[in-house]
């Protein structure tokens, strides 16, 4: 595990409570597990997400929606690296606020060969600690750029974001690795993933 000192880029912080923005997350630390909660994949089926990651090693990732550029750059380029996930013995999944309608849309669209999960209730995204709240000022501004959280949620979410995070979990659903970042625009690179990928494993 010393492989992976140089690539851990955990924040580390006190037990979570509801941030203010996104500088205020308190994401899950290295060593503990995963919440269990459901989310609901494109059907509007629910699943356990401890069923979804158990007895498998998983690359979550959490992004803002399907409307966020920087987070399909992002799913894009993990996708186009599965395979090398996939030989390592990983499995890639995506959890978002938009709505089972909102992922049947996407799924459609694109060429994601991974699965994606809605968490509109914020469950997952509360659980794993990266939760925020947007300011007024911000959330007119999205407004202004035809982005209605409400609507790609199904009603169920007004106001808050996820932080971009992902995290790799062990098949006894701990959390061996993560990367959270405030600043929505960077992003872990996935030739870095891959090689903490890689150092879990050996």
């Amino acid at each position: 595990m010393r492989k992976l000192a140089f690539l851990l880029c955990c924040i580390a912080s006190l037990p979570f409570a509801q941030a203010r923005n996104a500088d205020e997350v308190t994401p899950l630390l290295i060593g503990q597990k995963t919440p269990k909660v459901d989310v609901v994949d494109e059907t509007g089926t629910k699943q356990f997400l401890p069923s979804l990651l158990k007895d498998k090693y998983s690359i979550v990732v959490f992004y803002r929606g399907g409307w966020c550029p920087y987070c399909s750059t992002h799913l894009q380029e993990l996708a186009e690296a599965e395979s090398q996930f996939l030989e390592l013995g990983y499995q890639i999944i995506g959890i978002s606020p938009d709505s089972p309608e909102m992922l049947a849309s996407i799924e459609k669209d694109g060429d994601l060969p991974y699965s994606l999960y809605s968490d509109s209730g914020f469950a997952a995204i509360e659980g794993f600690g990266i939760d925020f709240s947007l300011n007024k000022p911000t959330l007119l501004k999205y407004k202004g750029y035809g982005i209605d959280l409400a609507k790609n949620s199904g009603g169920l979410n007004k106001d808050r974001l996820p932080a971009p995070a992902v995290f790799i979990v062990t098949p006894d659903n701990e959390i061996a690795f993560s990367y959270v970042n405030p600043n929505y625009k960077d992003r872990i690179p996935g030739d870095l993933l891959l090689a903490a990928a890689k150092a879990i494993k050996e």
